[in-house]
């Protein structure tokens, strides 16, 4: 399972980042029996981006093959691309690395 954290840095210390479409970074980790398996960095080219940011980011990680999002805010417009592609999304503030770790507990 592939799953998509909105960040402000890039490790998993950092904390999960305001705003989903216009996050720094996105850490993808690939989950396989609970543990991860592989992980990537992913600048988000649309941290600046005037408008459409949210579409642009949701279109991203989509194409990365994620299953799942982890952010704090995602806005109506990135929520409705994500939703095309089946993407769950779950809410969560904080570090990274504890919202990912509960995240697998319950899966």
């Amino acid at each position: 399972m592939k799953i998509a954290i909105s960040s402000v840095g890039e490790s998993l210390d950092a904390d999960i980042a305001e705003v989903f479409g216009r996050c720094p970074y996105f850490i993808i980790v690939d989950i396989e029996k609970g543990k991860i398996k592989e992980m990537e960095i992913v600048k988000n080219p649309s941290d600046n981006q005037q408008s459409g940011a949210g579409m642009t980011a949701a279109k991203l990680v989509a194409e990365k093959g994620v299953s799942v999002v982890i952010a704090k805010n995602v806005g109506p417009r990135a929520l409705d691309v994500l939703r095309q592609f089946n993407i769950e999304i779950i809410e969560a503030d904080g570090k990274i690395s504890k919202a990912l770790q509960g995240f697998i507990e319950k899966n």
